[in-house]
C-alpha cells in the first residue's frame, strides 16, 4: 500500500513533512522519499530503501540538506517516489499511492502512439507507476484535466500528490474514494495527508476530507478546487479493520472505536446465541486485534489480559514480506509470552482478520507450547475470499493461499 504527506507554507516545512511521512510508516515497508522546493535551490529530492531501516532513521541526514516552503513525501511498497517531471505543465514532484492493474496496456499504448515517447525502466523492465500517471496527465492542458483523464484510464486506485515550482500542492483523491485524503491548516500554511493524526500531532487542524475524484490546488492562503468530487464512493473498510493506525479517523469514524465496537458485536452475538465459551480471559492478537478484545471484554464481562506482547521495535507486519518462509518466521519470532497469564488458562483470542492463516496457526501453537489449557479464536472480519486488486492487500501467487478459500474447497470440493 503506502501513504503520502505534503505541506505548503510561508515558512520551511521540511521538518513537518519528515514527521508527517514517518507517521505513515505503518502503511508501507519498502521505500520512502521526500522532495522539497524553494526559489533559490529549486527541487531537492531523496529516496531510500526502508526495508531494513525505518524512514525516520534513513532520512535524518537528508532533512538537514533540504530547504523548502513546499515539500511532499511518500511511503511506498512498490515504486521509488516522489519522482521529478518536466513537461509542458512545468517542473513538478509527484507521488502516487494505489495500484494500477492495466499499467502494461497503458504503457504500451503510450509507447506505440508514434510520438517517440519513452519511460525509465525499473528492474525487470517495468515502468514506474508514478511516471506512467504523469505521462497520462501530460496529454492534457492542465493539472486538473490531466488528473481526471489519468484516473479515468486507470483500472485500480490512484491517490495523487504533486508539488509544483510555482509554490502549490496539487492533491487528488482516488476516483472511487477507496483511500482517504485529508486537508489540514495551521502554521502559516496547509497540509495534505492520508492519516489525520499525522498533521494533528504537528499542530495543524482539520479542514475536511476530500471527496472521491476531487482535485484541489493548495497554497499557504488556502485551496482552489480543480475537479469537483464524483458521486460514487467505495471506501476501503480494511483501513478500519487493519491498515489504519488506532488514532486515525476515516469518513468521520474513529479506527479505535470501530474496532472496539466490532469486539462488542461479537460478544453480543455470542450472548444472544448462547455460544459464549467458558474462558478465563479475553485477549487480542497485537496490535490491531487488541482493540477488538477490549470491546469484547467490556461487553461480555470476561477479563481482558495480554498474555503475549508483540516485539515492535524491529518486526514488520507479518503479511508484508513477499516470501512465505519469511512471513512464517516473522509471525513466530515477534510474539513474546507472559507465561503467568498463559499456563493452565482457558484463553479467548480475537484477531482483526484471518488471511493466509499463518499468524493464526503460529498463535495457537505458541499458546499451547506455553501451557495454555484451551485456546478459542475469533475473527472480527468476515472470511476473506479474494485478494484485493485495488490496494495490493494480501499479494500472492494464488487466491488459494487464502485460508478461507482453502477451507471452502476442503468442505465443498472443486
Amino acid at each position: 500500500m503506502g501513504g503520502f504527506f505534503g505541506a505548503v507554507s510561508n515558512r520551511d516545512v521540511v521538518l513537518d513533512v519528515f514527521f508527517g511521512v514517518d507517521y505513515h510508516s505503518h502503511l508501507g515497508t519498502r521505500r520512502g522519499g521526500m522532495a522539497a522546493w524553494n526559489g533559490e535551490d529549486g527541487f531537492q529530492r531523496a529516496i531510500h530503501s526502508i526495508e531494513t531501516t525505518p524512514f525516520r532513521t534513513r532520512f535524518e541526514a537528508d532533512i538537514h540538506e533540504m530547504r523548502g516552503n513546499i515539500c511532499i513525501g511518500c511511503i511506498s511498497d512498490h515504486d521509488p517516489q516522489p519522482i521529478l517531471i518536466r513537461s509542458h505543465l512545468g517542473v513538478y514532484a509527484m507521488g502516487v499511492i494505489g495500484r494500477i492493474n492495466n499499467g502494461a496496456e497503458l504503457s504500451a499504448e503510450f509507447l506505440n502512439n508514434g510520438g517517440g515517447g519513452h519511460f525509465e525502466a525499473l528492474s525487470g523492465g517495468q515502468v514506474n507507476a508514478v511516471e506512467l500517471v504523469a505521462a497520462l496527465m501530460n496529454q492534457k492542458d492542465s493539472f486538473g484535466e490531466g488528473i481526471r483523464y489519468a484516473q479515468s484510464r486507470i483500472d485500480g486506485t490512484a491517490n495523487i500528490l504533486i508539488a509544483t515550482e510555482d509554490g502549490a500542492l496539487i492533491a487528488a483523491r482516488d476516483a472511487k474514494g477507496r483511500l482517504p485524503v485529508m486537508i489540514g491548516i495551521g502554521g502559516e500554511g496547509c497540509c495534505v495527508s492520508m492519516a489525520s493524526f499525522a498533521y494533528l500531532k504537528l499542530g495543524y487542524e482539520d479542514v475536511r476530507d476530500m471527496g472521491p475524484g476531487e482535485c484541489v490546488r493548495i497554497t499557504p492562503e488556502g485551496e482552489e478546487v480543480l475537479n469537483t468530487p464524483l458521486s460514487e464512493e467505495r471506501f476501503c473498510a480494511f483501513l478500519w479493520t487493519y491498515f489504519g493506525y488506532p488514532n486515525s479517523h476515516y469518513e468521520g469514524d474513529s479506527v479505535e472505536l470501530i474496532r472496539n465496537r466490532g469486539g462488542a458485536i461479537i460478544a453480543e452475538n455470542e450472548k444472544a446465541n448462547g455460544t459464549m465459551p467458558d474462558v478465563d480471559t479475553d485477549c487480542g492478537v497485537p496490535d490491531s486485534g487488541t482493540a477488538y478484545a477490549v470491546g469484547y471484554a467490556n461487553r461480555s464481562g470476561v477479563p481482558f489480559t495480554r498474555p503475549f506482547i508483540k516485539y515492535t521495535p524491529t518486526w514488520p507486519r507479518s503479511f508484508m514480506p513477499g516470501n512465505s518462509e519469511m512471513r512464517h518466521r516473522i509471525a513466530k519470532m515477534k510474539m513474546i509470552p507472559v507465561p503467568d497469564l498463559i499456563k493452565g488458562k482457558k484463553l479467548m483470542f480475537i484477531d482483526d482478520s484471518i488471511v493466509r492463516g499463518t499468524q493464526l496457526q503460529e498463535t495457537v501453537d505458541f499458546l499451547y507450547e506455553n501451557g495454555a489449557k484451551e485456546v478459542h479464536m475469533r475473527s472480527s472480519c468476515p472470511p476473506i475470499m479474494f485478494g484485493c486488486k485495488y490496494l495490493n492487500f494480501s499479494p500472492g501467487n494464488s487466491e488459494m493461499e487464502l485460508i478461507a478459500r482453502r477451507t471452502v474447497q476442503e468442505l465443498e470440493g472443486d
